[in-house]
């Protein structure tokens, strides 16, 4: 039997404890899973690429079965057929989520039907956690704590210390 490997992609802009908690949960399912910190060049996040991977690597530490990939204008499909991914993981916290990975799972299987995509509905506690609205809380200084891990922390403290626009 092949080995089953799975591809979480996402822009991590910044990792969230709900994306740490999807990360390891779908790390138990397969024997190697990749996590896709994708970006597209045409828009600014807060955190630049390697950041984000730095961060994401941190916070998964002592995951065995992990690798942090970076992917920049490439559709997730031809990065997972490079990476013999077997499964695409994609995590839902409400409908609004559902509608929108099943017209994205829809289009990756009429592109790579080899490749299935699976759902793990986020914990309840996560449910409202979003990237979008830690980086809110960011730009008004607010405190982040309960939501990012220790690893996003240290790269907001940088930005506060250099006294970098936000």
């Amino acid at each position: 039997m092949s080995d089953k490997i799975g591809l979480f992609a996402g822009s991590f802009d910044p990792v969230t404890n709900g994306h740490v908690d999807i990360i390891k949960r779908a790390s138990r399912l397969f024997d190697k899973l990749y996590i896709g910190v994708f970006y597209n060049k045409e828009k600014s996040g807060l955190f630049d690429p390697a950041s984000r991977q730095k961060m994401l690597a941190e916070a998964l530490e002592g995951i065995g079965n992990i690798e942090v990939i970076t992917a920049q204008d490439s559709l997730a499909v031809a990065i997972a057929r490079h990476h013999q991914v077997t499964h695409l993981v994609r995590g839902l916290r409400n409908a609004q989520d559902l509608e929108y990975e099943a017209n994205l799972a829809f289009f990756n299987s009429q592109l790579a039907h080899e490749i299935e995509t699976v759902f793990l509905l986020t914990a309840l506690n996560y449910r409202y956690l979003s990237s979008s609205r830690v980086r809110e809380l960011i730009h008004f200084k607010a405190d982040i704590r309960p939501y990012v891990p220790y690893s996003v922390l240290k790269e907001v403290e940088k930005i506060f210390e250099n006294n970098q626009k936000i």
